[in-house]
């Protein structure tokens, strides 16, 4: 893979074009396939300002063609020795030009889209700048998500009132399969690297949950999900964000879904959480799967019985009609075990099926300890406090409920 990156004012142009042993068709981190689309993306910054270090150029571009690259990868710009023995050691990638120093900064970024984990990131920090990632129409590739309302997130996310950048991108639609989407999960973080020197970024936060991190969400897996090549301190990705100087941190990471929108909805923030990605300017749709389950937890949480028009036989709410696994299960358990009433809703099958109490799912109200071990040291010792103050740490019989997650069933 060749990497070219250029720069008109504000706006930073990649192009790339495949090495003979490259594949227009690959799979990004967490097993997905994806199909290249086209071979460029642009990134708008709301200022010109400097040209970020080479190794931020550089990382900034992996989360892009990671997924179609195989051997090796040349930047136009040279890179340190830390950040091509990153590559090496993380996918057995040769990458150079090597000749750059090593960076560093000061500053932790929160990575914010406006959901409920990322705002009980920025509770978790009140005083971080802010990256907001807005998708925008790529101009050779056709939007087919077009129900996607990332305008609505992008106002929603300029009214905290808090220090926010927001980057424009058509990184997206750099994919043709399954549908738009980051190419890797850690493309999100293309604003963070390419305004990195700008800000003196040290590190930059993630709202991703134990879900992600733990269990993996989205799958039912069997066994516990230590390793998890995406997230892991140890793993590959964490190892590049650390050799560039911006290492990633995840703040949420030992806790649940229920505990991240409890932080979010009791924060100064709380009014323009918005999780849905369907929603108007009028608020969420109310029947996506994901505000679905969002009302699930909320409900769960206020111990007040489920407001939602969607009934057992409407296409969005097939899933929980069938048996288990489902995505999020933890989160489902969590909910069916606490809402009243939980017997007349979309959710009676999945209660059936699952038969959770308040008991069994205890383990998701409070924060695994081991995650808050993975922090890097410089906000470590925060967010070990708010979690043991505000959330309270799992006991060992919880722990083990993390470290065991999907056993019983595989």
């Amino acid at each position: 893979m060749r990497v070219f990156w250029t720069r008109d004012d504000q706006t930073w142009r990649l192009e790339f074009l495949l090495d003979a042993d490259d594949a227009m068709a690959g799979s990004c981190a967490d097993g997905q396939h994806v199909e290249l689309r086209t071979n460029s993306c642009h990134v708008r910054l709301p200022a010109a300002g400097p040209e970020p270090h080479g190794d931020l150029l550089a990382t900034a571009a992996w989360t892009i063609v990671a997924p179609w690259t195989r051997s090796r990868i040349t930047f136009d710009r040279p890179i340190s020795a830390a950040l091509a023995e990153a590559f090496h050691a993380g996918w057995g990638v040769e990458a150079g030009p090597v000749g750059a120093d090593p960076r560093s900064g000061a500053r932790l970024a929160i990575s914010y889209s406006g959901g409920a984990d990322s705002v009980a990131v920025a509770a978790m920090f009140p005083d971080a700048p802010m990256v907001h990632f807005q998708r925008v129409s790529h101009p050779r590739v056709p939007n087919r998500w077009t129900h996607y309302r990332s305008d609505v997130l992008a106002e929603l996310s300029a009214k905290t009132g808090r220090e926010l950048t927001t980057v424009r991108s058509d990184l997206e639609f750099t994919l043709v399969y399954p549908r738009p989407g980051y190419p890797e999960h850690h493309a999100v973080a293309v604003g963070a690297l390419l305004q990195a020197d700008a800000l003196d970024l040290g590190g930059v936060a993630l709202g991703l949950t134990i879900g992600s991190r733990w269990l993996e969400v989205g799958r039912y897996v069997a066994g516990f999900y230590q390793d998890n090549p995406m997230w892991s301190r140890s793993g590959p990705w964490a190892g590049l964000f650390a050799a560039a100087g911006l290492p990633f941190l995840l703040p949420v990471g030992g806790v649940s879904e229920a505990v991240t929108l409890r932080m979010a909805l009791e924060s100064e923030l709380g009014d323009l959480v918005r999780w849905c990605l369907r929603g108007d300017d009028d608020g969420p749709c109310g029947e996506c799967p994901k505000c679905l389950r969002k009302e699930l937890l909320q409900a769960a949480i206020e111990r007040r019985p489920l407001r939602a028009e969607v009934t057992a036989d409407h296409p969005r709410a097939r899933i929980w009609q069938q048996p288990p696994p489902y995505p999020v299960q933890e989160m489902i358990e969590y909910g069916c075990a606490r809402v009243p009433g939980i017997e007349e809703t979309l959710f009676a099958r999945a209660a059936e099926f699952l038969r959770p109490t308040i008991e069994s799912t205890t383990w998701l109200d409070h924060c695994y300890p081991p995650a808050i071990q993975e922090i890097p040291e410089p906000w470590r010792k925060q967010v070990d406090a708010y979690m043991t103050d505000h959330v309270g740490l799992m006991t060992p019989d919880e722990r083990h409920r993390v470290e065991t997650w999907g056993l019983a069933t595989a």
